[in-house]
């Protein structure tokens, strides 16, 4: 299989497995099972991220990440009604869930379809249906499921504190556009496995060590608060921001210069972007205002590291997000050149 059809085809598989924040489980194991299939070993860490470990030529170990948490929300309460109040899992608006399709995952393993929907649902019924603010107290989730009253849902098993996620509805279109919930941050996990899959095929030793941390708490901020000691520089591979005053587009790879977090490592960055140029690869450097990474929570714990950031543009950003195949592709070819630097003061 051609190494980008495995990427999009790996984007598919990550994004219809559910994996709000801390609910990680069942994506990890896949990710583990492709990347064992490849040869490297895997370990957890205390809070449920997977490490992947990768001989080099020389001990000098760089660390890489992407996150596999998505965005999702949980049970606050139970309505009279038999309708579900949420909290959320990660920021997003209200706006860009209103209307989407939805699990509830229950403490014991049961699962129920339903929709998020704010209360005054429709036009023909409320008066205030265009109005309403888009607030979580005006959310709900009206289940699948014949519940009249709040005993009917904690009869399924229901109660405060399950998880809840959201369908992804994954699309890849004739023109090379994946089109899907949870490209932030599946669609870069793809890309570091499809680095591996290569790898392994082509019998490649990179010049440093590498150690890859699929994280899981990344959408509420400590992803990367731990990293093993033995990793000095840390390049995280997380979606670059496409909108206003910024210069991300979906076919090119980002690098970013600076976040809400600070600036990243300089020496580093100016090193992706002589890669870049070197290697004809489409890329922008950008700033993202209301943004941060696990490269940030790493620094913000007291990893003694240096970090930057790259990613494949993403448009709509914790909404109906949308990238592209060269987007990944630049990201992918980025990455690739990177492991091959063996002096880290060039």
């Amino acid at each position: 299989m051609e190494i980008m059809d495995y990427i999009i085809k790996t984007i598919e598989t990550l994004v219809n497995i559910p994996s709000p924040s801390g609910y990680t489980k069942e994506v990890m194991e896949f990710v583990r099972g492709e990347a064992e299939s490849f040869g490297y070993p895997c370990e957890y860490n205390q809070k449920g991220g997977l490490l992947i470990s990768v001989a080099g030529k020389s001990a000098d170990t760089l660390g890489l990440s992407a996150h596999v948490d998505t965005l999702g929300a949980m049970v606050r309460s139970i309505d009279s009604e038999g309708t579900l109040k949420f909290t959320l899992v990660g920021g997003y608006t209200m706006h860009s869930v209103e209307g989407a399709y939805c699990k509830v995952h229950t403490r014991d393993g049961r699962t129920y379809t339903g929709t998020i929907l704010i209360k005054s649902s429709s036009v023909h019924s409320y008066d205030d249906a265009r109005t309403i603010e888009r607030t979580d107290r005006n959310m709900l989730v009206r289940l699948d499921e014949r519940v009249k009253c709040k005993d009917d849902v904690l009869n399924l098993g229901i109660n405060s504190g399950d998880y809840i996620s959201f369908e992804a509805k994954f699309q890849y279109t004739d023109q090379g556009f994946v089109k899907s919930r949870h490209l932030d941050d599946k669609a870069s996990v793809a890309v570091l496995l499809g680095m591996l899959k290569e790898m392994s095929e082509q019998s490649v030793v990179p010049e440093r060590s590498l150690k890859l941390l699929i994280s899981n708490f990344e959408e509420v901020g400590y992803g990367a608060s731990h990293l093993p000691q033995e990793i000095s520089e840390f390049l995280a591979i997380d979606m670059g921001a496409v909108g206003d005053d910024l210069n991300g587009s979906e076919y090119a790879v980002t690098i970013c210069a600076k976040d809400s977090s600070g600036p990243y490592d300089y020496e580093m960055t100016n090193r992706l972007i002589a890669l870049a140029k070197e290697k004809e690869i489409d890329y922008v450097i950008d700033i993202f205002p209301h943004y941060s990474s696990d490269v940030s929570s790493a620094l913000r714990a007291g990893n003694d590291i240096r970090g930057a950031l790259i990613g494949q543009g993403v448009h709509a950003s914790h909404g109906m997000e949308r990238t592209h195949r060269l987007g990944l592709e630049n990201t992918l070819r980025l990455l690739q050149a990177y492991i091959e630097i063996s002096d880290t003061n060039k």
